[in-house]
């Protein structure tokens, strides 16, 4: 059990230092968000190649390497275009800072994983359920709501005209983030997926869909970008009635 959880660690952080040493040589936001989702790719495959290639492992492990790529390539055709992320304008100059966000996200990814490395790590036969089938269609869901959340404001981003303009067509018309609860709900459904293979101590791998809604919801997802938006539009009408009318989160519900 405990080399269980350990291993997953131990690569996270692994792959996260050898990215960190080439940014931080390079001064560079490039392989930022490339190694973010690289490490969730890398964790996937070593526990499915030493697993019984089952063929729930199997699907589960194409549910991450789907999400993964998609993360990839959308963040990397970003930052290719943008050259450098604000994000770390504050950070990036600074050494400890700037370790400290690769050690986060060494952690956020090992915590995130938890419950599929679980289900990798099983040998007795293993079969599809409602629950197995309802998590998929959740992970599904929230997947498609992400890409398409993800593409539309890529795209209006891009259109001159949108310059200095805040997006609020499309899905962002019905929640503030859609982006973000597409995110949740992928890693809520892998959770439901693997949850009819867990007992014991292996339920408490919950804390993987509550801690990355935990941390979009209050750290690192919605607050600074509310706060940027506050900021730049606090005297514009036309902002807060669309933030007064649309949904924070969930799509609908305010």
């Amino acid at each position: 059990m405990i080399n269980l959880i350990l291993q997953p660690l131990l690569i996270s952080l692994i792959i996260q230092l050898l990215f960190f040493v080439y940014a931080a040589v390079n001064k560079t936001d490039k392989v930022t968000d490339l190694s973010y989702g690289l490490t969730f790719i890398l964790i996937a495959l070593f526990f499915l190649a030493r697993s019984s290639f089952q063929f729930v492992q199997i699907v589960l492990f194409l549910m991450v390497l789907a999400w993964g790529l998609r993360l990839v390539s959308y963040l990397l055709t970003r930052i290719l275009k943008i050259k450098a992320d604000s994000r770390f304008d504050e950070i990036r100059e600074d050494f400890l800072k700037f370790a400290g966000f690769w050690l986060t996200q060494a952690l956020t990814v090992w915590i995130i994983m938890l419950p599929s490395v679980f289900v990798f790590n099983l040998t007795e036969k293993l079969t599809f359920s409602v629950v197995t089938a309802i998590g998929f269609i959740v992970w599904l869901t929230g997947l498609t709501i992400e890409t398409f959340a993800d593409k539309q404001k890529f795209e209006f981003k891009n259109k001159k005209e949108n310059k200095g303009k805040w997006i609020q067509s499309g899905l962002w018309k019905y929640s503030r983030h859609p982006n973000y609860f597409g995110e949740m709900l992928c890693w809520w459904g892998i959770y439901i997926f693997a949850l009819p293979f867990l007992s014991g101590w292996s339920y408490l791998t919950i804390v993987s869909p509550l801690f990355i809604s935990f941390m979009l919801l209050f750290v690192s997802g919605v607050p600074p970008l509310e706060k940027r938006y506050d900021e730049r539009y606090k005297d514009n009408e036309e902002y807060q009635k669309y933030k007064k009318n649309t949904s924070l989160i969930i799509p609908f519900i305010k």
